[in-house]
């Protein structure tokens, strides 16, 4: 809500709200890396604000494979535009994206339009023999890219540059604008070395940059994947096919998914019938992964509502009671949990003019 400042000028501290409690945390550096809301933060410093940023809206559609049947993913080129598509084969689905294109709404929730969907099955059907249709639309998506304004780029947001940006303030916050998911690092990289010239002087990052151990730094998981996956038909009663996909996801912390569900059968069930993930997944979300909410479990710590929008809405009131028993929810907060996040999927769907659809459905066509 706002940064503590020394007679300097100098950022001492950040004013946080949690939980409905203001706490001030004191800190040599700052780092704005907060996406499309990057301009708001920065403008809490009101001093040397960054480029502007100029919001891109990107969306996927998520269709059966079979009506693709694409073993790689492939690159389409849009019709009558300068754009190409990505279609990427996932299990027994599909997902055809992105758009780019200028937003100007509200940040926290970009919609899925009618205009999005119409964009990417026609630049699909133009590639197909047969045709897909709104109908076989099982999930949507959407995000907002957090790109840098350009004044000599005034028309599409496609001819952004996609590079990052960092700049410190006089006050010494240092904001991360622009890039991308898979130049995270190099964007960390360059963020840190302006936080260890802040607070230590220039004379010492190039001295500590030698030192840094994060390039040959495994992520959390990587260490002992093969095994996992080696050792599929002997680490759990769960299918060999059942391991590897939780070996894909959690890597070599997969064995505490397996362990979980070789203790309790019922917790090696789906959690959503057509789709790989177990309702053991769900639990060590809210045990391991900071999981608060049914839609943390079903949005983002699986791709549930993603992959199978309605399905997931209908199974939200057994995904609370698994979770909410770990959370210390009663029945009352259970059922606001499942009220909202099925709110939130039929708003999602209705935004897009999209019918209520049935994975079995289209998977059995």
């Amino acid at each position: 809500t706002g940064f503590g400042k020394d007679r300097s000028g100098r950022v001492r501290s950040v004013e946080v709200t949690v939980d409905g409690r203001a706490l001030s945390v004191t800190t040599d550096a700052v780092v704005n890396a907060t996406g499309v809301w990057a301009d708001r933060v920065a403008a809490l410093d009101e001093s040397d604000p960054p480029p502007a940023l100029r919001p891109a809206k990107g969306v996927h559609l998520t269709v059966p494979w079979h009506e693709v049947r694409n073993d790689v993913a492939v690159v389409l080129p849009v019709p009558g535009d300068d754009r190409s598509v990505f279609v990427v084969p996932w299990g027994d689905l599909a997902y055809i994206g992105t758009t780019d294109t200028d937003y100007d709404g509200p940040l926290d929730d970009p919609p899925c339009s009618p205009a999005d969907v119409a964009y990417l099955l026609g630049a699909v059907n133009a590639a197909l023999t047969t045709r897909i249709t709104e109908s076989d639309v099982v999930g949507t998506w959407a995000g907002l890219r957090p790109l840098v304004a350009d004044p000599a780029v005034t028309a599409r947001t496609a001819d952004l540059s996609r590079r990052h940006h960092v700049h410190r303030s006089g006050a010494g916050v240092v904001t991360v604008t622009g890039g991308k998911l898979t130049t995270y690092r190099d964007m960390a990289a360059a963020a840190v070395d302006e936080v260890v010239h802040h607070v230590l002087g220039a004379g010492v990052v190039d001295r500590i940059r030698r030192r840094s151990r994060t390039r040959h730094l495994r992520l959390l998981g990587a260490d002992g994947w093969d095994d996992v996956v080696a050792e599929a038909r002997d680490l759990a009663s769960l299918p060999p096919d059942t391991v590897r996909h939780l070996a894909d996801r959690y890597g070599s912390e997969a064995r505490t998914v397996i362990a979980m569900a070789d203790a309790d059968p019922a917790l090696a069930e789906p959690l959503v019938p057509g789709l790989p993930y177990l309702r053991a997944e769900a639990l060590y979300g809210a045990r391991y992964e900071m999981a608060g909410s049914v839609d943390d479990v079903l949005s983002r710590r699986t791709r549930a509502r993603l992959l199978a929008r309605d399905d997931s809405a209908r199974v939200a009131p057994e995904v609370a009671a698994l979770i909410g028993a770990e959370l210390g929810w009663d029945r009352a907060e259970q059922e606001r949990q499942v009220a909202d996040y099925r709110a939130s999927v039929t708003a999602e769907r209705q935004a897009a003019h999209l019918p209520e659809v049935a994975l079995e459905a289209v998977l059995g066509a």
